[in-house]
């Protein structure tokens, strides 16, 4: 194991605040263009990695420059036949810039910087502030997760663990207790032995000084300053603790009304929401729900990509759910999360069992219930009747989230919004 201890100084004129503050604006660069990357991947190719590309201007980090001037300036710039002192300066038109963005006559110019994400540093950033809505600990089954936590100290450990506070105080207490020369007492004695040779006067008083120099020497070193006796370690010991556990259930619509573009923008959803889960949450179980006019539990190979297809019908996957949770997760010991993806459309003859469903059994189960609408950019201002019947339930205190999604630029801001905590969207 090697142990780096950076002591090099900020750079001149390069301040640590002003890193902090280059560092912020960085990052922030860098989540655009993992956001803007995203939107153009495959949905089998998000948990990869990403090449990453961020403009070279907001790669300069700011310094201090000391001006030869101060204060307020006047000077005079030439070819001026137009303005007097006072005059304002209109605002030039948008797009009347004399920028180009050809190649320089020279031919000199500078990259725009690119650098590689791995797939971890992707992910960090990719769902970076995210979590599931009012995620509370219940009742767990499985408790094999661990902290750490002081326990006191240790004569072993690593040089990373070592407390030096703890380490000296023992080193003097030794010291003190053994009687070793303080490096005093030992050159105020060099001192009277070289003040008695030089005047050449008692000789016998010499001798003893330098005999007791001699044994004082001796005793320091075979006293050290610091013996591996005195050295102590932070000592850490894990701490079992109670695990959030959670189930969220994925309703997919696959009905003949899905057409294959709905389908793509559902499975992207659906995939976002897939990674996330994985990566941020270690007690997560998922539930894949398909249906047509009938539901099906399915595996997530099939979840994706079977191509099966049939009539419309909602109500049978909500009652699926309904089903499940009562057979295999007890209210009183899960989370219960619920997304549900689907055009909105519906035999007109199932909304009222839907309707029922929604409000009688699943919402009052769920901690949150997010609905997404798919749809071609042709039926942005059409509202379906299912989108209807679910705005009414979604009124007051319901757990209940709806957005729609009609584009694949789409996909990721609405899932950003449907899990970003409210305290940070406030």
């Amino acid at each position: 194991m090697v142990n780096i201890i950076d002591r090099r100084r900020n750079p001149k004129g390069k301040s640590l605040a002003n890193r902090q503050r280059f560092l912020r604006r960085a990052k922030r660069q860098v989540l655009d263009a993992v956001n803007e990357a995203s939107s153009k991947r495959k949905v089998a190719d998000v948990a990869g990695g990403e090449q990453i590309t961020i403009p070279t201007d907001g790669l300069h980090e700011p310094t201090f420059r000391k001006s030869a001037d101060s204060g307020v300036r006047e000077h005079v710039l030439p070819g001026n036949k137009e303005y007097v002192v006072g005059d304002t300066i209109p605002r030039p038109e948008e797009g009347s810039g004399g920028g180009s963005r050809e190649g320089s006559p020279s031919g000199e110019g500078e990259d725009e910087f690119t650098f590689a994400l791995s797939r971890d540093e992707f992910l960090d950033l990719f769902f970076e502030g995210l979590e599931l809505p009012d995620l509370v600990k219940r009742q767990v089954k499985r408790s094999d997760q661990y902290t750490l936590q002081r326990a006191g100290f240790s004569v072993s450990g690593s040089p990373s663990s070592l407390n030096v506070e703890r380490t000296m105080r023992n080193s003097l207490s030794r010291r003190i207790a053994l009687q070793r020369p303080k490096g005093e007492e030992l050159r105020e004695l060099d001192e009277e032995i070289d003040r008695l040779e030089r005047s050449g006067a008692e000789p016998e008083r010499l001798r003893e000084l330098i005999e007791l120099r001699r044994s004082k020497r001796e005793r320091t070193r075979s006293i050290p300053y610091i013996d591996p006796v005195d050295i102590r370690h932070n000592r850490y010991e894990q701490v079992r603790q109670p695990a959030s556990q959670a189930v969220m259930f994925c309703l997919m619509d696959v009905s003949g009304s899905m057409t294959e573009e709905m389908k793509d923008l559902a499975k992207r959803f659906f995939m976002l929401l897939y990674l996330f889960l994985e990566r941020r949450y270690r007690y997560v179980d998922l539930v894949f729900i398909r249906h047509t006019h009938i539901a099906q539990e399915v595996d997530e190979d099939t979840f994706f990509y079977s191509r099966e297809t049939g009539g419309t019908l909602v109500s049978p996957a909500l009652e699926m759910m309904r089903e499940i949770v009562e057979a295999r997760y007890p209210v009183g010991d899960w989370n219960i999360y619920g997304a549900q993806a689907s055009d909105g459309d519906n035999t007109p003859a199932d909304n009222p069992a839907t309707t029922r469903l929604m409000q009688r059994s699943i919402l009052p189960l769920c901690q949150y219930f997010a609905y997404i609408e798919v749809g071609s950019g042709q039926a942005v201002h059409l509202t379906s009747d299912l989108w209807r019947a679910y705005e009414r339930l979604a009124e007051g205190e319901s757990p209940l989230a709806m957005r729609r999604v009609r584009t694949r630029s789409d996909i990721f801001p609405v899932f950003r919004d449907l899990f970003t905590p409210a305290e940070l969207k406030a």
